[in-house]
């Protein structure tokens, strides 16, 4: 029987952690998925902030349905269940909170500055370091719940993505001459979503809003956005929450972000 066919005694396995917000942690040596688990509690509000953490994970779900593979102890393998207020239920802002937050602790650690690939990869020097994937149900009697997953590369070489195809990845000590933790930079990752996440309860958005805008480094570019409906080309003249705006041969095309599958720059 494997982790996620197994009832999961909250009581006996919760870790308490100094952090307000992910004081309750599940944490496993291998899983499946920690996305998994976290969906496997997400029929009880009151695990809001339970946080699964696994040294490895081998069968984790991407955007679209990629796989997220990592070998024991070098990623961060995070999933974070949340019950938000519905003003904080939208997949493209829960991504944003994970997404900067992730930046910001990428230059603090490696002296590099970080970007986001729109809409959920954070990249050092065009390279992938970092997968985020929100996964969302109604759970019933008005509840709803949100699953954040975090896949951050902490220790791999150079030489363990060429060995499995993933020439465009990385990890953070490829960019550091530092010796990395990979648990150790969970508890930083989660201090800085804390923070994050009560700064969005309070009611304060635009900062993340702001951080988001510049972290995706797209303002003013020619891009292709890649949409439900319909591929567009034009300028981008702004990027929200609420909308993107494209300049399309002299016209203003607006996008609810939520229907953007991918932007990319265009040369």
């Amino acid at each position: 029987m494997n982790d996620e066919q197994k009832r999961i005694d909250l009581d006996s396995c919760f870790i308490v952690h100094p952090s307000s917000f992910t004081k309750r942690i599940l944490e496993f040596d291998a899983v499946a998925s920690t996305n998994s688990i976290a969906l496997e509690l997400a029929n009880d509000p009151a695990n809001h902030g339970v946080v699964i953490l696994a040294r490895e994970q081998t069968a984790g779900r991407g955007q679209y349905g990629r796989s997220w593979l990592a070998p024991p102890g070098s990623s961060v393998l995070m999933s974070i269940l949340l019950f938000p207020p519905p003003a904080l239920r939208r997949p493209p802002l829960l991504t944003a909170w994970a997404a900067v937050s992730v930046c910001e602790l990428c230059r603090q650690l490696t002296g590099f500055p970080a970007q986001i690939k729109w809409p959920n990869d954070v990249l050092i020097q065009g390279r992938k370091v970092c997968g985020i994937l929100i996964e969302q149900r109604s759970t019933g009697a008005g509840s709803f719940a949100s699953v954040v997953g975090i896949g951050l590369n902490v220790t791999q070489s150079a030489g363990d993505f060429a060995d499995a195809g993933l020439m465009e990845a990385a990890s953070l000590a490829m960019f550091s001459q530092r010796s990395f933790d990979a648990r150790h930079i969970s508890d930083e990752l989660l201090g800085r979503l804390d923070q994050e996440y009560h700064r969005l309860a309070d009611g304060d958005p635009a900062s993340l809003e702001s951080r988001w805008k510049t972290y995706l480094s797209l303002l003013g570019k020619q891009v292709t956005a890649e949409c439900i409906k319909e591929t567009i080309q034009g300028r981008l003249l702004d990027v929200s929450f609420a909308r993107l705006e494209l300049e399309v041969d002299g016209k203003k095309v607006c996008q609810a972000p939520e229907a953007v599958r991918h932007v990319e720059k265009i040369g």
